[in-house]
């Protein structure tokens, strides 16, 4: 894996900077005003845009936010460079061989980001997110990895309720991009939609974390944020979206997006691959998993990220059995020399932490032929249709 040399990584932190810059310029009119509201002991950032009615307010983030905090101080002097971001832009996908979003995915993004969906915190999942983190990283990874058809966001139910603000109807958003989008009744609750789906067959998909009962599973799930659209409850997506990351996904001018930090990713990718079915589709997908999985170990550890990886891996691992074993299982389907790697980096972040690796099972586990570091898959349902 091929490092991307420091002159783009530098542009590219700038372009990331200049796009939220842009994008915080472009929400916020010159006309309205910025005022703090305390909810709950804390402080949070609004803005109150005139109207003929009043005073229209949109939420804008939480105090405590350096970078937002930022912006509104030098509010009067954000400028949206657009034409010299798009040169940027192009300058790190062609020349430094960034990743960048197939011509829909990126418009679908960018559609909702305008409509001020990653300003209500929602977060970019699934293998879109995992096209930015080759910027993020600052490594070049494989096209093949990041093939799609479809785009999901995720949101705490919680915080989707907390903010106190909308963006548009959802489909009125995606049929302006697209007249062919529509929404899918969900199966258990045909006046309510989790998915949006267009003639091309391309799918946008809502989904926020099931931390309840069991019975919460398949029951669509009402958001206030995203305008009118419902969310898929899923076990372990609190686990990935929790402090998400920004960056910059590469398309026309750069699109500031938050998506999950990419050692969350790669762990909630094992335990994903544990529990996709064992038809065609649910191979395919676990097959998928693995691999996204095991370029973004090998980034972390060819960046100095071993301690980062251990942190979150440590987290997953002790929130109970059943992590434990989805974690074990979806090791097993890593290839022998991933599986090494994994290890040796995870056992110098724990070590980095002031954790001793012997004290998880995971390093001790052997597969019959004795191979350390590694478990057998033979066993377990791969059948669980609580991760799609």
């Amino acid at each position: 894996m091929k490092e991307i040399d420091l002159a783009y990584r530098t542009l590219f932190a700038e372009l990331g900077q200049r796009s939220l810059d842009g994008t915080f310029a472009a929400d916020f009119p010159l006309e309205g005003r910025f005022v703090t509201v305390p909810v709950k002991g804390k402080e949070y950032w609004y803005f109150d845009m005139p109207t003929g009615g009043g005073d229209k307010r949109s939420y804008v983030g939480p105090k405590s936010d350096a970078e937002i905090t930022g912006r509104v101080s030098a509010f009067g002097h954000v400028k949206n460079d657009l034409k010299s971001r798009r040169k940027l832009v192009s300058t790190l996908v062609r020349e430094a061989g960034m990743s960048a979003p197939e011509r829909f995915t990126g418009d679908v993004v960018e559609a909702l980001a305008n409509a001020g969906l990653f300003r209500l915190r929602s977060v970019l999942v699934g293998t879109v997110a995992f096209q930015t983190y080759s910027g993020l990283l600052g490594v070049r990874l494989p096209s093949s990895a990041m093939q799609t058809g479809d785009a999901d966001f995720a949101q705490f139910h919680s915080i989707s309720a907390a903010v106190g603000d909308s963006i548009p109807p959802i489909l009125d958003v995606l049929q302006k991009l697209d007249d062919t989008f529509r929404q899918v009744p969900h199966i258990n609750h045909s006046q309510k939609a989790t998915q949006f789906i267009n003639a091309g067959r391309y799918k946008v998909e809502f989904l926020t974390p099931n931390t309840g009962s069991d019975d919460n599973q398949d029951k669509p799930v009402d958001m206030p944020a995203p305008g009118g659209a419902s969310a898929e409850p899923l076990r372990f997506l609190d686990y990935l979206i929790y402090e998400p990351v920004r960056t910059v996904m590469l398309w026309k001018s750069g699109i500031s997006v938050n998506v999950p930090a990419p050692e969350r990713y790669a762990t909630h990718k094992l335990i994903v691959a544990s529990r996709r079915r064992n038809d065609d589709n649910g191979i395919l997908k676990r097959d998928k998993d693995v691999r996204q999985a095991a370029l973004l170990f090998e980034a972390l550890g060819q960046t100095r990220r071993h301690s980062d990886l251990a942190v979150a891996f440590s987290e997953a691992w002790n929130r109970g059995q059943a992590w434990q074993d989805g974690i074990r299982k979806g090791v097993s389907f890593l290839a022998a020399k991933h599986r090494t790697d994994l290890m040796s980096v995870l056992r110098e972040g724990m070590q980095e932490i002031g954790e001793n690796p012997d004290d998880y099972t995971l390093f001790k586990l052997r597969t019959p032929d004795h191979q350390p570091g590694t478990v057998d898959a033979s066993n377990g349902n791969h059948n669980d249709p609580s991760l799609k």
